[in-house]
């Protein structure tokens, strides 16, 4: 028997990097453009009004405001209230 390893190659000692994957802005918090609201598998959360979809389904924000969850989808409450919004979407105070 033998009683000292082989010199080949090891079969492991590969890892990849964590995704940390989840919800980086919670609702109220205020975002500004290209924030990075949700990163996620798939497309548990929906895009709103002001978010947007990347190819890795990260949804970020495409304006300043508010973000605000409803249900499974998020959306950013803009900041100006001269900004258009839609009518379901309250108005900021």
């Amino acid at each position: 028997m033998a009683h000292k390893k082989g010199q080949g190659s090891t079969k492991n000692g590969r890892d990849s990097n964590p995704q940390y994957r989840c919800v980086k802005l919670y609702a109220g918090e205020v975002c500004q453009p290209g924030s990075i609201i949700v990163r996620q598998v798939g497309t548990p959360i929906k895009a709103g009004f002001l978010v947007r979809r990347g190819k890795d389904d990260t949804l970020y924000s495409l304006g300043t405001g508010k973000v605000v969850f409803m249900g499974s989808t998020v959306h950013v409450d803009p900041l100006d209230p001269a900004e258009p919004r839609p009518f379901w979407l309250k108005k900021s105070s």
